[in-house]
């Protein structure tokens, strides 16, 4: 289960795959060192992106 809370380095870990859903969402610097330790709701801030919505395509 994904959450808001969770660590885009942590999460690529676990589901790879899930990093074309990001990139779609806008998240384009999943390769930058500094993103890895962003929680997915810190990305979403910077982003622009509803994270309540981003977190349902996660889990979907």
């Amino acid at each position: 289960m994904i959450d808001k809370d969770m660590k885009i380095g942590e999460l690529l870990e676990k589901s790879p795959e899930k990093a074309e859903i990001l990139l779609e969402a806008g998240m384009h610097c999943l390769g930058c060192p500094a993103s890895q330790a962003e929680t997915l709701e810190e990305a979403c801030s910077v982003h622009g992106i509803d994270v309540n919505e981003l977190v349902e395509k996660l889990n979907a």
